[in-house]
């Protein structure tokens, strides 16, 4: 009995609470799991250059925007896409999808868009993935609003949700598209020309 009271006042001397150790543990063990199953802005930023190249100055802050709003990511695609409009536009991409826990899978995306925009890219594509466990949970429509400037070899972020799924595609890429457009992206295993 000696030992035990010993024990607890030598932890409330250094400000410990005796109670407070399991629930420590617990928030410990919580932060581990969500490491575990999320990627860091290193881990993120380190594929992107893998897949950009070094010569991508833009991507490092991207990335940093975007984990400042939603934090980090259960998943990331890279790949490739195009794009053009005049007033109303599509666009196609394609790429591979990379879960955490090893999971990796080909993705295809395609969408229209109705708005003030005008020109064609063809861009890089790093899409960071948040709330999604399975390539299966991203078959669907994301909604998002875009405004973007495209320059030769130009840095966009826009945003993309559906329920409490998000979706942030960071492009870079060739070409010239100006304007502000509405609309959405199609997720799917296979390859189609319907952007609806």
């Amino acid at each position: 009995m000696k030992t035990k009271l010993g024990a607890a006042a030598l932890l409330l001397a250094l400000g410990l609470s005796p109670l407070a150790l399991p629930a420590q543990a617990q928030t410990v063990a919580h932060r581990s799991q969500a490491t575990d199953t999320t990627y860091s802005a290193d881990e993120i930023i380190a594929g992107g250059h893998q897949f950009f190249g070094n010569t991508t100055r833009g991507l490092a802050e991207a990335v940093e925007y975007v984990f400042s709003k939603e934090g980090r990511p259960s998943a990331y695609i890279v790949g490739e896409e195009g794009s053009g409009a005049i007033v109303g536009g599509l666009r196609y991409g394609e790429g591979t999808i990379y879960y955490k826990n090893g999971v990796k899978k080909h993705i295809f995306w395609q969408g229209p868009s109705l708005g003030f925009d005008f020109g064609g890219n063809g861009s890089r594509t790093l899409t960071l993935v948040y709330n999604s466990q399975s390539p299966e949970d991203l078959y669907a429509r994301f909604g998002g609003v875009e405004g973007s400037a495209y320059l030769v070899g130009g840095v966009g972020v826009n945003f993309q949700k559906r329920d409490d799924i998000v979706m942030a595609p960071i492009r870079t890429g060739l070409g010239a598209r100006l304007g502000a457009n509405v609309g959405y992206l199609k997720y799917s295993p296979t390859a189609t020309w319907n952007p609806f």
